[in-house]
């Protein structure tokens, strides 16, 4: 008798169209009727099979984050920290030797808008890399413009319903978002960034990534410091104004995908150099905010970059649903010798990001290719919606679900250094911070920034709370005033030139030509970090 695969040989080739099932398809042009223009009959298996799944191809959208691009490569390690071994600070062992490659997947993503949204619009961009290590995944998520809107993960469900569309309207409407932002001090240095040229890269390949909060890294000696993750593009930066986004928007609102998807095709492959910052695990009562605080940038100048490794994508996906769309991260994610600090909103992140992935994707999606380890998986838990495997040990008692056991079940593994243990003590408290220093660091921005994005940001910024309520706008104005008060005086008196604008008919752009000159031969305005 012929086994399996001579029996497939036999009866049909690879490329033979079949059902899920595996039965050839002889006519996939015609249903089963009576007669060649009767009623359909109700046992067409194939047709009710395929238009079953067709009605099934969607998964939940993404709440944010639903337009992405993604990419597979490597992260290859320096195995220094600066002019120090790596190993004083992290035991991570993907970091420790010099020349290690680890495999990535890296998905890239704007935030507010739906999946298939203009990729011009003026919007953070997420960048999060998925490192399959020896040690199990390790992922790293964070966005393009290294610091974030709010510090509490509580306003995070408000902040996101403020951006996304009217409930009654289904509009996206400014006066929303500039009514939570403006009563939202916090927001003020991200709205800077925002509404500036760093508003709108170009595409990816010349984007910035960071990690945006601050987690930790642990030594064998279980001492932990604060790190801040920062990924800078060998490619050079470059964003677009809005004149520029509005005129490749008019032609194509896929230009960011297809920028990397064409690249990697002809084999220029993108690269990012992987930096570090790191402070003592503290109060750092020296600075002027706190160092969890994820609405502030830890300037370079105080705190220096300093370079890890460098990631390389070299390889586009072969399917963007199975890669890109049902890739999940989530920043709870972490190998040995990496940790978490105390930051609120990387505690809020953590519990969403994979809540939302069982949600959206599946209880197993850790199943998928794409976001399984490269490595064996033995857990106890079974069951749930669309598993296919066991993850078990490869000499477990398969009647031993449990731990512990001694009748062959799963052991424990052996911690690989000293455990971080910090120390903790306080009452409990629904508190801001002590030092929120909600303005300081976004006028810093606005007098790090050049003429010409300043004069970028005030005009951007003008353009969107020129329909405003007037509370609205004279909160914003107060809240720039307290930041620089040369920032909210030019915001004051651009609404109140667009309103006699509005009021009067067009007056001209108020751009000069040395700045229209500027935006054309700009890529990197200026480094405000």
């Amino acid at each position: 008798m012929k086994d399996d695969k001579d029996l497939n040989k036999t009866n049909q080739t690879e490329d033979t169209l079949t059902n899920r099932q595996g039965h050839p398809v002889t006519n996939n042009q015609n249903v089963r009727t009576v007669g060649n223009r009767g009623p359909t009959t109700l046992e067409n298996y194939d047709f009710l099979e395929k238009i079953s799944h067709f009605d099934r191809e969607r998964i939940p959208e993404r709440v944010v984050h639903a337009r992405g691009a993604g990419a597979h490569g490597y992260f290859e390690a320096y195995g220094t920290v600066g002019e120090e071994p790596v190993s004083k600070y992290t035991r991570a062992k993907l970091f420790q030797e010099k020349g290690k490659q680890t495999p990535v997947f890296v998905r890239f993503s704007s935030v507010v808008h739906g999946g298939h949204s203009p990729e011009t619009l003026r919007d953070p961009r997420g960048f999060a890399v998925k490192f399959y290590t020896e040690d199990g995944n390790w992922d790293l998520v964070g966005n393009n413009l290294k610091i974030f809107f709010i510090r509490d993960p509580l306003k995070f469900p408000d902040l996101v319903h403020a951006f996304k569309p009217d409930p009654v309207t289904n509009i996206q409407d400014g006066e929303r978002i500039f009514d939570f932002v403006s009563n939202s001090p916090e927001a003020t240095h991200m709205v800077t960034f925002l509404f500036s040229p760093w508003g709108i890269p170009a595409n990816y390949r010349m984007m910035q990534g960071s990690g945006v909060n601050t987690y930790k890294w642990v030594n064998k000696e279980g001492k932990g410091v604060l790190v801040k993750y920062h990924w800078e593009p060998k490619q050079g930066i470059r964003n677009l104004t809005q004149e520029e986004a509005d005129e490749i928007q008019a032609k194509n609102f896929n230009h960011a995908t297809q920028d990397l998807y064409e690249a990697i095709e002809k084999g220029e492959y993108p690269e990012w150099e992987l930096f570090v910052q790191i402070l003592s695990d503290d109060d750092h009562p020296e600075l002027d905010f706190d160092p969890l605080d994820p609405t502030k940038l830890w300037y370079k100048e105080v705190v220096p970059w300093q370079p890890v490794g460098k990631m390389v994508l070299n390889k586009n996906p072969e399917d963007y649903f199975a890669e890109v769309e049902q890739a999940a991260f989530g920043t709870g994610v972490l190998v040995d010798g990496l940790d978490f600090s105390d930051d609120k909103l990387l505690q809020g992140r953590t519990f969403s990001y994979s809540d939302t992935q069982r949600y959206r994707v599946g209880s197993n999606y850790l199943q998928l290719p794409i976001n399984s380890p490269k490595k064996n998986v033995a857990t106890n838990q079974r069951g749930g919606q669309m598993e296919y495997q066991v993850d078990k040990g490869p000499h477990q008692n398969p009647h031993v679900n449990y731990e512990p056991s001694t009748l062959g079940g799963l052991k424990e593994a052996k911690n690989p250094g000293k455990e971080h243990t910090p120390y903790v003590e306080g009452e409990l408290k629904r508190e801001t911070i002590d030092r929120t220093n909600n303005f300081g660091q976004a006028g810093e921005t606005y007098r790090r920034f050049s003429d010409f994005e300043r004069e970028e940001l005030i005009k951007n910024l003008v353009n969107a709370l020129a329909p405003c309520a007037k509370v609205i706008k004279d909160q914003m104005v107060e809240n720039f005033t307290n930041a620089d008060p040369e920032y909210g005086k030019r915001v004051k008196e651009g609404l109140a030139a667009k309103k006699k604008e509005m009021e009067s008919g067009p007056i001209g752009s108020t751009k000069t030509e040395e700045a229209v000159q500027q935006a054309q031969d700009i890529s990197h305005p200026s480094d405000p970090y």
